[in-house]
């Protein structure tokens, strides 16, 4: 099958984590994403949380978003490196940044000049408060935009601070929706010839993520405060969250006042209409909390199984990862890292056909591909050697053991073993 986007060109200037997610979804798809580095290689390639790196120091955090892309090294501040950008911005159909606004503007690459050398051009900018506006200059980043966009307010019990989520959801949907972007504007120029100015920001994909809670209070909904018994929103009914049970945590949604009656051999929820539900919903609630601290987590799950009450135990990740549907959805890709050897990372969270797209190239080297490139683009060796002896590109990598010719390695996704 053809990748859909087989034959996209698309030039990334980005770093962090909204800007890589995003182009590493498009080259997922088959776009040929040439990744643009400073000499040396991008901030994500030399840092990452929890001190993950591997064997020779690389960075998980750059592989977690690196995979099916090619990279150069191209020293821009000189004139023989914008020039080297140029002739790649005039082959693209796409370009992806996620530099503070303005930052590209001075460097001659704003969206007018860009467009006025390749007029089909998309050209998507991720930025933290968006491409204008008051806030532009603001530093745009996960932790402080979910403080800002009120997500925080909305997690945790009555008497906690205001909690952030444990994971970078707003950058990884800014990502999502940039990607979405750039896919919907490529189609627009299909059937209009133009390409267009693509805008995806933290803040408005903050306000995204809380579509259910910030639309109601839109139109004039009051919300609850956070619970102090443990309902885990603040506009749902009880029962709705994580309970105690006698060995461990169990979660629970929706369910209406009869069936937790006979659940829970309780008749006073029987009494219980839907508008109770919501207007006594702390004591509805720590009456199910009370009552799910008697018996095992096992115990309740065949209990609920057997009266419909939707349920989930709540896993760590090593539970998650034995989770056979986890397997079955290919939700793993490993591969062999040429520097730090095998390597197991989360896989296209998309299938298509029934298939996970497949892994066409390990996360390069800085660099690794900047020969190629440029011979693609008409440069000869000479032309290049002359490029590298003025600081325009990185070295020649294929001195450090990497093969520019960037073969694809076999593939593999996580299969339990009989």
């Amino acid at each position: 099958m053809t990748a859909p986007l087989d034959g996209i060109r698309i030039i990334s200037l980005t770093h962090y984590l909204q800007g890589p997610s995003c182009v590493q979804f498009l080259a997922d798809l088959g776009a040929d994403v040439i990744k643009v580095e400073r000499i040396g290689g991008a901030y994500e390639r030399h840092w990452a949380g929890a001190k993950a790196f591997l064997k020779d120091d690389t960075s998980v955090f750059f592989l977690l978003s690196g995979r099916n892309q090619r990279s150069v090294e191209i020293n821009f501040g000189t004139e023989e490196g914008t020039d080297a950008l140029w002739r790649l911005i005039e082959s693209a159909d796409v370009l992806v940044e996620n530099f503070r606004p303005g930052t590209l503007d001075k460097r001659g690459f704003s969206y007018e000049a860009v467009k006025a050398r390749n007029p089909g051009i998309v050209y998507c900018s991720l930025t933290g408060f968006g491409s204008d506006g008051p806030s532009r200059a603001k530093p745009g980043q996960d932790l402080l935009i979910q403080s800002l966009s009120g997500l925080t307010t909305l997690n945790g019990r009555a008497d906690d601070p205001p909690v952030p989520i444990g994971s970078a959801v707003v950058d990884q949907h800014a990502a999502t929706l940039g990607a979405m972007g750039v896919l919907a504007a490529l189609f627009g120029r299909e059937r209009t010839g133009r390409g267009c100015k693509v805008d995806s920001n933290l803040l408005s994909a903050a306000m995204d993520l809380q579509t259910e809670p910030l639309n109601y209070h839109l139109n004039g909904a009051e919300l609850w405060d956070r619970s102090a018994s443990g309902i885990s929103t603040r506009f749902h009914q009880a029962p709705y969250g994580v309970f105690r049970t006698a060995d461990g945590w169990l979660t629970m949604s929706l369910s209406d006042g009869a069936t937790l009656a006979r659940a829970f051999n309780d008749a006073r929820f029987a009494e219980l209409t839907r508008d109770d539900q919501f207007d006594l919903r702390e004591a509805v609630n720590t009456r199910v909390a009370e009552h799910m601290k008697t018996r095992t987590t096992e115990e309740w799950e065949q209990t609920l199984s057997e009266h419909g009450i939707w349920y989930a135990r709540v896993q760590g990740y090593e539970e998650l990862l034995g989770d056979p549907q986890v397997d079955f959805n290919q939700s793993i890709v490993e591969f062999d890292d040429p520097r730090a050897g095998p390597v197991r990372l989360l896989a296209h969270p998309v299938k298509y056909d029934r298939k996970v797209p497949p892994l066409r190239h390990t996360p390069p080297a800085p660099g690794q591909q900047t020969d190629e490139v440029l011979l693609e683009l008409g440069f000869d060796e000479s032309e290049i050697r002359g490029l590298r002896d003025k600081g325009a590109i990185g070295p020649d990598r294929a001195l450090d053991g990497f093969d520019r010719s960037a073969s694809a390695p076999a593939t593999s996704y996580s299969r339990k073993k009989d």
